[in-house]
């Protein structure tokens, strides 16, 4: 049963829901400061580094590309210098030009490997960009996946991840082309005319400040785009997954027009973004045609000097254009890279993100668990200055059958979300078998522990990789009796294909008593020490309950059982029955007792089942 914890005064992104995390959309951003593009791009460049064979592969086509494209210009000025007043040399032009078409053909040649680098080295850095994002998924705390939407981490696993992978592919080889080609083409610059070359990179100054101002306004643009389109994501998988309820209550047209909204605001970042990063190019084409219009007119007044040959300004004119294309294709595409520098900021926002130390300080074997619980003196709270539990204490012994029940928001499922270590406490002591379970392995103490939800959770596949998801290394013959024990065996072997049943979507091909039905035979397959219901039979009818219960008796016998329980049908046999309100245990004893005390436990049973007003 999910707790009231939703305080207005929240200082965290989103308030945490216990066990679950939220699945919809956050209030709309639109970020304002970029963030660190230069430590982005060292980590990116980590990541491509990473295939260093590929990598150097790929410089070396690039420097032979490069070497072509710089010789080719000097070529045409041999051929163009072989006409002259006193005739043509046409031995000198035929070589030259026969030159220049193998200079084209190996560059054609060349720029084709190029192109089978890049792609190559893009999917192997962008698939161990996915592999370490999807590793550290699994590794990062409940709190964090309670406390971020759902859509928007799917968002930075699929559209962030993609848009780096594109840009690698396209802009690796062009970037390093880029950087080669300029510093090739001012060497030779400055040795056909010094004079020529000053006149040429005059406008790199130009460049530089339209560029800082476009970029600046750009890359605002660009990462609240990339923002924007996690938290549509987020609101379609909130409107998908919860279509039958927004059918139900007839809100389509609000969910429509909430999704029109984020639309809007990412249509409106979309154009700004898109605005100033078409108009790089040709910002920049036109600042390049001013420098070539410059040497033109320089360079023909030196040739009538007799300063220069008309093959050289040919040539110079190529290798200015050589200089300044590549700082044009950058600016070109920096649209597309800006776009993947914000999603890759995404991307590494979650890489550095803190993840649960699995390490302990004091040993403890699951194996070795007897069941012996203790909460002493609880202090905490999802939101701070927002407390929960308030000096909760409960002792359990080995073997106990404990039922914890109480009115929503009293803080029974978080006893359940501390002992299974989701979230840690804020001051006191939880221990089992005496050990402060903050001081051992948390995959050992949930090895220890089999857990129950609600919310049932059934994965792709058959009904009996499901149930052996409690323990993969389980016989078909240990599975079979599992679902046995959890009087599941009854509704699966009316299925056509039994234990071979695939599943639909999340189970949707099963009724909710099933589904829950599988999760319980997952939890038997485990064969705690410890065992946690939290609400387990709250989505089944009269009849599948009665089975479950008749099941869990034998399933809890000498195991220490926790039972969070809103039906108090379901927990009348309990050895104790504990009653939160406000954070603290207020009431303890069995079903008999504490109706006969006619306090906080009779309240709430005569309000369940003599329909007395709350």
């Amino acid at each position: 049963m999910a707790e009231n914890r939703n305080s207005s005064a929240a200082p965290q992104p989103m308030i945490p829901r216990p066990g679950g995390g939220r699945r919809g959309p956050g209030p709309v951003m639109v970020v304002e400061k970029p963030k660190n593009a230069k430590e982005t791009l060292i980590k990116l460049i980590k990541y491509i580094g990473s295939s260093r064979a590929i990598f150097i592969g790929l410089i070396i086509v690039m420097l032979i590309i490069t070497a072509l494209n710089l010789v080719a210009p000097s070529l045409q000025r041999s051929a163009i210098d072989a006409i002259s007043a006193d005739g043509v040399d046409f031995v000198k032009m035929g070589n030259m030009l026969a030159l220049l078409l193998l200079t084209y053909a190996l560059n054609a040649v060349f720029t084709y490997f190029q192109g089978i680098f890049s792609a190559k080295l893009s999917q192997f850095a962008v698939r161990k960009m996915r592999t370490d994002l999807f590793a550290k998924l699994v590794r990062l705390p409940i709190k964090y996946t309670d406390t971020h939407p759902h859509g928007d981490l799917m968002s930075r696993m699929t559209n962030d991840v993609e848009n780096v992978s594109t840009t690698v592919s396209q802009s690796i080889g062009s970037l390093i082309s880029s950087v080669l080609t300029v510093i090739g083409s001012l060497v030779i610059m400055i040795y056909y005319s010094p004079l020529l070359t000053l006149i040429s990179i005059s406008t790199i100054v130009l460049t530089i400040i339209v560029s800082a101002f476009m970029s600046r306004n750009m890359r605002k643009y660009f990462i609240a785009e990339q923002t924007l389109l996690g938290t549509l994501n987020g609101h379609i998988e909130e409107i998908v997954t919860g279509c039958k309820t927004v059918t139900a209550y007839n809100k389509q047209k609000d969910a429509a027009d909430k999704f029109d909204g984020i639309s809007a605001n990412l249509k409106k970042a979309g154009i700004k973004a898109q605005i100033f990063g078409g108009a790089m190019g040709p910002s920049m084409n036109v600042i390049s045609n001013i420098g070539f219009l410059l040497v033109a007119v320089f360079g023909g007044k030196l040739a009538l000097e007799g300063a220069i040959t008309i093959g050289t300004i040919q040539a110079f004119i190529l290798y200015s254009k050589q200089f300044s294309r590549p700082i044009n294709e950058i600016a070109n595409q920096y649209a597309q890279i800006q776009s993947a520098i914000a999603g890759a900021e995404r991307v590494f926002d979650i890489m550095e993100a803190e993840t649960e130390s699995e390490a302990g300080e004091i040993e403890f074997h699951s194996e070795d668990v007897k069941g012996d619980i203790s909460f002493k003196n609880i202090q905490f709270s999802y939101v701070p200055e927002k407390p929960v539990l308030k000096g909760f204490d409960l002792e359990v012994k080995s073997g106990e059958k404990i039922a914890i029940v109480g009115a929503t928001g009293s803080g029974k499922t978080t006893v359940v979300n501390l002992l299974m270590r989701f979230y840690d406490v804020d001051s006191g002591t939880i221990t089992i078998d005496g050990k402060d379970i903050s001081k051992v392995s948390k995959s050992e103490l949930r090895e220890a522990i089999a857990i129950v939800l609600q919310d049932t959770v059934l994965w792709d596949g058959t009904i009996a990789d499901n149930i052996r998801y409690g323990r993969l290394s389980a016989s078909n013959e240990e599975v079979l009796n599992a679902a046995e024990s959890a009087n599941a065996d009854v509704f699966i072997d009316r299925l056509k294909d039994g234990y071979e049943t695939r599943l639909s979507e999340s189970g949707s091909n099963l009724s909710q008593g099933q589904q829950q039905l599988l999760s319980i035979s997952r939890a038997v397959l485990k064969d705690p020490k410890i065992l946690i219901l939290d609400e387990a039979t709250s989505s089944v009818d009269t009849r599948t309950e009665m089975n479950i219960q008749s099941a869990m008796v034998a399933l809890m016998k000498n195991r220490t059982s926790l039972i969070i329980a809103h039906r108090l049908s379901t927990i009348r046999d309990a050895d104790r029955i504990i009653v939160v309100d406000n954070g603290r245990v207020i009431e303890s004893g069995n079903h008999e007792e504490l109706l006969a005390n006619k306090g906080a436990y009779y309240r709430l049973y005569k309000n369940q089942f003599e329909g007395i007003a709350t």
